[in-house]
């Protein structure tokens, strides 16, 4: 970690060799609670690039430019403000998380700069005329629908307690998760437990005491650590979910043992065991000395994404025509096809499992594919 954290520091604000050229931005948390979930993904797009420039493709270089929000909305306008203040910055891969994008996408709508998400999965984010946002990623419409269905389809469970953590994200999910829970007649009960709370036992007596045998904790893993190490002291023995914002080693290490067990959804498929992203994994790890984790295959794809329009339109393009022709592409990338509808979602959707076993973060598949049956 701390390893990671100076690399971030001293890694950044440019991956090119000098000279002209454009800049792509990553907007994300680069310190604070959740910044390994950032990391992830600056990581990613840090590749990309460093690729690209190594290629020969291009007549220009590419260099890159961090703005850390700390994943928080209030801290999120200034990091926008920083991206777009640099003239050769033409696009910029995030906002990371849901609450900073909703901050900042008015700022980069005005300015005409795409912006493109492999991570902000708040359903109501493209439903409120953002023209510069486009979403590279399912949103928790989507995972909220596939949590429901493995609780359907996969348990006997009857009643499910959903506890949110009162953020943006958070709420937003656990929202879709109760509307979808209901709508397969599963009863639902349910809780918030505000984000940074000193002492979780109050809430996980809660849990325990609600004769639930479901739970769904709606959050990031900063809290959804020591929230597992009081679910378990509590004597909790149902089923525990949490999802994207909570699938990182560092849950392990906050939960320690009581981590085990824990099913985690994420839009985001595995890079470390999915055949098409192994050599991805690869160069990852021989560049950054540690596997890739939760949306870094997928950074790396948008980033190349926007690369491949560069490429198209020269380094001299605007950045309202670049986003412009970003809304329009369709491109195959590592993890999945990446085309956008009229209101810049992805047009397909696909969530993904893992469980916590042995103390690791297993992939279990597709939940489409695993609730067929």
């Amino acid at each position: 970690m701390a390893g990671a954290l100076l690399l971030t520091a001293c890694g950044g604000d440019d991956s090119g060799d000098g000279g002209g050229g454009v800049t792509i931005g990553y907007q994300g948390p680069l310190s604070g609670d959740n910044v390994q979930l950032g990391v992830n993904m600056e990581y990613g797009v840090k590749l990309a690039i460093k690729e690209a420039n190594a290629s020969g493709d291009l007549d220009f270089k590419i260099k890159y430019k961090a703005v850390d929000d700390q994943g928080l909305p209030e801290k999120a306008t200034a990091a926008a403000q920083k991206a777009i203040d640099d003239q050769d910055v033409k696009a910029v891969v995030g906002p990371a998380f849901s609450g900073p994008t909703d901050s900042a996408s008015p700022l980069y709508t005005q300015a005409g700069m795409a912006t493109v998400s492999p991570s902000a999965t708040r359903p109501d984010l493209t439903e409120k005329g953002y023209k510069s946002l486009l979403r590279a990623v399912p949103n928790d419409a989507s995972q909220g629908a596939g949590m429901a269905a493995y609780f359907d389809k996969k348990t006997d469970a009857k009643k499910v307690m959903i506890v949110d953590d009162k953020t943006d994200y958070g709420v937003g999910l656990a929202d879709v998760a109760e509307k979808e829970l209901k709508a397969v007649g599963i009863e639902v009960t349910r809780t918030s437990a505000q984000q940074k709370t000193p002492d979780y036992s109050a809430t996980a007596k809660k849990v325990a005491n609600s004769k639930a045998d479901g739970l769904i904790y709606a959050g990031y893993y900063q809290d959804a650590g020591p929230f597992a190490k009081k679910i378990k002291e509590a004597g909790f023995d149902g089923i525990m979910m949490s999802d994207d914002g909570t699938k990182d080693d560092q849950f392990l290490k906050l939960a320690g043992k009581s981590a085990e067990g824990w099913y985690l959804t994420c839009p985001c498929t595995d890079p470390n065991v999915d055949a098409k992203t192994k050599k991805f994994a690869a160069d990852y790890k021989k560049e950054y000395k540690e596997a890739p984790g939760t949306y870094s295959a997928e950074s790396y794809d948008v980033t190349n994404m926007i690369i491949e329009e560069l490429k198209k339109a020269g380094p001299d393009v605007e950045r309202q025509a670049l986003a412009d022709a970003l809304a329009k592409a369709e491109y195959k990338g590592l993890t999945k096809t990446f085309s956008f509808d009229d209101k810049g979602n992805l047009k397909k959707q696909a969530i993904f499992l893992y469980q916590v076993k042995s103390g690791k973060i297993e992939y279990q598949g597709s939940i489409e594919e695993l609730t067929a049956s």
